[in-house]
């Protein structure tokens, strides 16, 4: 894919007045969190990670997001949305049960672990869980399309998308604490912002990120 936002880097703003200390802090954590887990144990934490590569596969030739890291460091805090469907049991008891029962579902159908196997059949799985066709006493009362909506996709695309790798790729300019947002109207940008390629005109898209 074309690069959206050329030459842009949204961690140039670091020490700008874009961003305060508790933001570079906030972020400066993010940034330094491990590829490994805390939460799960090492079978659940191998089924995370096949789950996030299928629901945001990520390009190569850039930093990869922690999601899973992301995703379980969440949990090991018990960081909480601050609600939840009363069909669903707290965060941590839902990923727990989720990732069973999806095991044991791979099992059942092929006989492997989730993150052994192919793709296509990874796909699958995720697709009926979505669809709400995976049962069986592993889910318990929990509905694995309720799971999959509030749970899976909720708590991994969150995490990506609030990553700053993921922030150069939507030409996103991160917290906006103190300097806030000006220009609020459509196709309207604040000198502090991405500049978008247009067709043709990439070079002055990169020209304007690289010197913001």
């Amino acid at each position: 894919m074309p690069d959206r936002y050329p030459g842009y880097d949204v961690l140039s703003k670091r020490n700008t007045a874009s961003w305060n200390d508790a933001s570079r802090q906030v972020i400066d954590a993010r940034l330094a969190i491990v590829d490994s887990p805390e939460f799960f144990d090492e079978r659940k934490w191998r089924t995370l990670r096949a789950i996030c590569d299928r629901i945001v596969p990520q390009p190569a030739g850039r930093a990869v997001v922690p999601i899973a890291a992301m995703v379980d460091r969440k949990l090991a805090d018990d960081h909480r949305d601050g609600y939840r469907d009363a069909r669903l049991p707290p965060q941590r008891e839902a990923w727990r049960r989720g990732l069973a029962a999806l095991e044991a579902a791979a099992q059942a159908r092929a006989g492997v672990a989730f993150h052994r196997l192919m793709t296509v059949a990874q796909d699958a799985l995720l697709r009926d869980m979505q669809c709400g066709r995976l049962d069986g006493p592993e889910w318990d009362d929990m509905p694995a399309d309720l799971f999959f909506r509030e749970r899976v996709a909720h708590d991994i695309l969150a995490a990506y998308y609030s990553h700053p790798v993921s922030w150069n790729e939507i030409g996103f300019g991160g917290p906006a604490s103190p300097r806030g947002y000006v220009r609020m109207y459509f196709n309207r940008r604040d000198p502090w912002e991405a500049a978008e390629a247009k067709a043709g005109h990439e070079a002055a898209a990169r020209d304007a990120n690289e010197n913001m």
